[in-house]
């Protein structure tokens, strides 16, 4: 498709990028209206399963859709994937019970990972890898947008409408993004489909699947030793090795294993998997800081998130423009991930006496690392591949991503609990002047208390007068506590930005091709060369 006008290109790639709006805003808008979802379909217990099987649904497809389209064209699997989308978010806003909503939310999953895999792979599609920075940043500065506008949209919906609304305020985008890409993009014909890989599909879904929600559960439902998390990872480990068995026999793999021999490849997903780590892993345990050591109410607490988001999208935007002139990224990759690190370290540097301004400042500095390293290795991973692999090698960075995402948000979270029971277990000072049979220390144990001062002020006024100086005594004793046992999960995210910054210099900087063709020559080159040799 690069033959086509430039004119055209720009079209379908306003097309494509209205349709990432369209998902990416419904998967970050559901957040801040969750509680008032709750208490109108009611499943407390269950509401975690909102995100998780969206998560789970999304990234089995993403990798799957990623092979088929480079079989049979994206256009196929973007419509398909959009029109799934657009049904699933309208009957989101007609669920009548929690249960409904989780399998809506599902199947939304399964539309949302067929937009963005064949979104990212569409860029190759329609430009050289010397021109897809720019486009890549674009779509970088996307993901920044919707999380800077749909948990706030989410707010104000669920405050002044009904919440049915964060599901179909967007619905029109949806609409135009569909129409506009069934009339735009052109449809690519296979020579050769070749066979499905049908086994290697089932066992890597097998794989993924459990893995994700062993590390989703682990800590939250279940301790990390339970039968259930250990059982999870059992199954993932054995459907690996069938995976990896199926694919050496199959003549057309999901996803081929010869990919993880190029360098390249290899440590862009791994430098992938790393920043997800770090990534959401802040983005996940920031808002503890803020409101629960702070005392930052959860709006203002929004607004504050949205620094980190707007400094991604400037410096994606910049950085992409600066790919596609100079076609070196090596030195950038380096830059942004180094600045990312030194933002995450700051942040371990907070505490009690820090201010609103502090934590702006230090999510600033993380949202300019991370633009600058966000677009990159998509592009040196669809550089380094022949065009025929592009669909699957551009999904595996969604799903490295999305699994770091997973891993590191766990992890950080093991790490905070751990820090704060060890914590509390050592403030035998402090449990010595609990008033017998009041119960503090035990009600407080959770930090999440004291991100809610309604609950917070309703617990005080329960409490006798004569105890109240313990209770001040006991809250300022907490949110040391919680400061300290964040530090010790933002430190974790440190460390991941170190490695990754290691492995980056290890990056071969291979000269961006200027045509897709060039993947045409160099196979039949390769292949001159072994019939000489033979």
């Amino acid at each position: 498709m690069e033959h086509l006008p430039l004119k055209k290109k720009i079209t379908i790639m306003v097309a494509v990028l209205a349709s990432m709006l369209f998902a990416a805003l419904n998967q970050t808008i559901i957040g801040t209206a969750m509680p008032k979802i709750v208490s109108d379909l009611g499943g407390m217990p269950y509401f975690s399963w909102v995100f998780t099987i969206y998560m789970l649904a999304s990234s089995v497809t993403a990798i799957l859709v990623g092979k088929l389209s480079d079989m049979y064209g994206r256009k196929p699997f973007i419509l398909i994937g959009l029109g799934m989308f657009i049904i699933a978010t309208f009957l989101c806003g007609t669920a009548t019970s929690i249960f409904m909503l989780i399998i809506f939310r599902g199947f939304q999953g399964l539309a949302g990972g067929m937009i963005f895999s064949t979104a990212f792979a569409s860029i190759g599609d329609l430009f050289s890898p010397r021109e897809r920075g720019r486009w890549q940043g674009l779509m970088g500065a996307v993901f920044g947008l919707a999380s800077v506008f749909g948990p706030t949209m989410g707010g104000y919906i669920v405050d002044h409408f009904s919440w049915q609304w964060i599901f179909w305020i967007f619905l029109p985008v949806g609409f135009v993004a569909f129409i506009l890409i069934m009339r735009l993009f052109p449809s690519v014909p296979r020579k050769s489909h070749g066979k499905v890989d049908y086994f290697g599909s089932i066992f890597l879904a097998g794989t993924i699947i459990p893995m994700l929600l062993a590390f989703s559960w682990a800590g939250n439902q279940y301790a990390w030793g339970s039968i259930q998390v250990i059982g999870l990872f059992l199954i993932s480990a054995i459907s690996l090795l069938a995976f990896l068995f199926a694919e050496r026999k199959v003549e057309n793999p999901v996803l081929p294993l010869h990919l993880f021999k190029n360098s390249v490849f290899t440590i862009s997903n791994v430098i992938g998997l790393l920043i997800g780590m770090a990534m959401f892993g802040s983005i996940m345990y920031m808002p503890f800081f803020i409101q629960g050591v702070i005392g930052t109410s959860a709006t203002k607490t929004g607004f504050i998130m949205m620094s980190m988001m707007l400094s991604m999208v400037v410096s994606s935007t910049i950085v992409g423009q600066l790919i596609t002139r100079t076609g070196k990224y090596k030195k950038m990759a380096i830059l942004g991930l180094t600045i990312m690190g030194i933002g995450i370290y700051s942040l371990t540097t907070l505490n009690g006496d820090s201010t609103n301004t502090d934590a702006i400042l230090r999510l600033i500095i993380i949202g300019l690392g991370l633009g600058c390293s966000f677009p990159i290795f998509t592009i040196t991973i669809q550089n380094a591949v022949a065009y025929q692999h592009l669909g699957v090698a551009t999904s595996s960075v969604q799903l490295f991503r999305q699994l770091g995402g997973t891993i590191g948000v766990s992890i950080m979270g093991a790490i905070m609990n751990l820090t704060m029971n060890s914590k509390m277990q050592g403030s035998s000072g402090v449990s010595a002047q609990e008033p017998a049979g009041s119960g503090l220390v035990e009600k407080l144990k959770d930090p999440k208390l004291l991100m809610d001062p309604e609950q917070l002020q309703a617990l005080k006024q329960q409490i006798p007068s004569e105890q109240s100086a313990f209770f001040n005594q006991l809250i300022e004793m907490m949110r040391r506590t919680l400061s300290d046992a964040l530090s010790g999960a933002f430190f974790f995210g440190f460390i991941m930005m170190i490695i990754a910054v290691i492995l980056v210099l290890f990056l071969k900087e291979v000269r961006l091709k200027t045509s897709n063709q060039e993947d045409e020559g160099e196979e039949i080159s390769i292949s001159i060369k072994r019939e000489q040799r033979a």
